[in-house]
């Protein structure tokens, strides 16, 4: 047994559906295949999420601009409009129709979860028709039955426990060679959808390995590997052919964009290997992630961009001592405002977050009750793993350093960007 996951960026369009049919042809084993939502699709929904629960007008048009893009790669691969599938994905549309056609809770994060997941039904779907289509014995599965949660929706955590039984009791194959599922979602044991954080396919398909004692876990993407950057922001980028569970692990807390934070962390306890491998070119040999160990590794850039740098000030002029970081604390931990970046001194507590306006206002409003906060916006976050002196010459061209923070292994610079004044 093999367990795959496909991001969005590697199915979407009918182009790269055919492709996965091609890669996954290509393997005798049973396979459980993991798939997130196609190209932009989660952003999309987003749009659709927050449209419907502040009653905007333009709820139709982001909604249809969803339709529009799904039925698109279904006519790509289904020219006879009397396939099934066409019936399908209607009445996934019509029940998430339904949803918008009720008046919403008062609670954004919950209305999230219960629209945004129709990204991964929708991809999967198209997904498990064409590989139909193709005579391969594929089942379609709805994770959400199986992997049970928390109702801390957006950021939900996972009943280790009782995902299992309920997944080693549904993957059985003895119905199909391909089981076709879904990321980034699960549900709560009262059957009401929750999100694993943004990216959390990856963690998905971990802990479906992690489930069935699995020597590894494939990752396909769009890059022949881990890069030591990001190409949109770097050229010259180099792949790293084997890296640690820690590194992996540092990399993905600061914001690479191959791995998700969560991910590794199954896959370490069970010494599962995590291949990254190339959806392009499926003979490269990618990127291996294990139990490495190393002295020190070529260096590593990440770039967050969008990022805003809030400042927190007593008003007496008091330490920021133990009660003071409680309360901030406190304060982002109740509205799953994840700190990038922290940064404190006697009378000071500095943050670096993404600029998630929704979040930030509640953490904002919450926190000036008690103390002076000043808040900084359109700033980017640079890390750098295994960082020396020529490499931060390297970044730092026109850019204004505005808080800097560094260790033995790793430095992170807040920055504005000179070239945009």
């Amino acid at each position: 047994m093999k367990v795959f996951k496909f991001g969005g960026a590697v199915i979407k369009n009918a182009e790269a559906v055919r492709n996965l049919e091609h890669i996954l042809r290509s393997f005798n084993d049973q396979l459980i295949v993991v798939i997130s939502a196609m190209g932009k699709t989660t952003n999309a929904l987003e749009k659709v999420a927050d449209d419907y629960y502040h009653r905007k007008p333009g709820l139709p048009e982001s909604l249809n601009f969803v339709k529009d893009y799904h039925y698109a790669i279904i006519n790509g691969l289904f020219p006879d409009k009397s396939h099934s599938i066409y019936a399908d994905i209607n009445q996934i549309f019509t029940k998430l129709q339904e949803k918008l056609d009720e008046e919403p809770s008062a609670h954004y994060n919950f209305e999230y979860d219960q629209i945004v997941p129709y990204g991964e039904i929708l991809s999967t779907k198209i997904v498990f028709h064409y590989l139909q289509s193709e005579n391969l014995k594929v089942r379609w599965m709805d994770i959400r039955k199986y992997l049970k949660t928390d109702n801390n929706y957006r950021e939900a955590k996972l009943n280790y426990e009782l995902s299992e039984d309920y997944v080693r009791k549904a993957f059985h194959f003895n119905d199909a060679d391909i089981y076709i599922t879904q990321g980034f979602i699960g549900s709560t044991i009262n059957n009401l959808s929750t999100t694993l954080g943004r990216e959390g396919s990856d963690f998905t398909a971990a802990v479906m390995a992690y489930f069935f004692n699995l020597k590894e876990v494939t990752i396909w993407k769009d890059v022949p590997g881990v890069l030591n950057a990001d190409p949109k922001y770097f050229r010259d980028t180099i792949k790293l052919e084997k890296i640690s569970y820690v590194d992996a692990i540092e990399l993905a807390y600061y914001g690479t964009s191959v791995i998700h934070p969560k991910t590794v962390q199954p896959l370490q306890r069970k010494n599962i290997l995590l291949h990254i491998r190339s959806f392009i070119d499926p003979r490269l040999p990618g990127t291996i992630i294990g139990d490495d160990s190393y002295d020190k590794l070529i260096p590593s850039f990440i770039f967050k961009m969008n990022q805003v740098l809030v400042e927190i000030f007593p008003r007496d002029l008091s330490f920021i001592a133990e009660d003071s970081l409680e309360s901030i604390f406190g304060s982002f931990a109740r509205y799953s405002l994840k700190i990038n970046m922290m940064q404190n001194s006697a009378v000071s507590f500095k943050v670096v977050v993404n600029d998630d306006t929704t979040r930030l206002d509640h953490v904002r409003a919450e926190l000036q009750e008690i103390f002076d906060v000043r808040v900084m916006k359109g700033l980017e976050l640079i890390t750098i793993r295994y960082y020396d002196e020529a490499t931060i010459t390297r970044v730092m061209k026109n850019k204004d350093l505005v808080l800097e923070q560094r260790n033995k292994q790793t430095i992170q610079m807040v920055v504005r960007d000179l070239g945009t004044e």
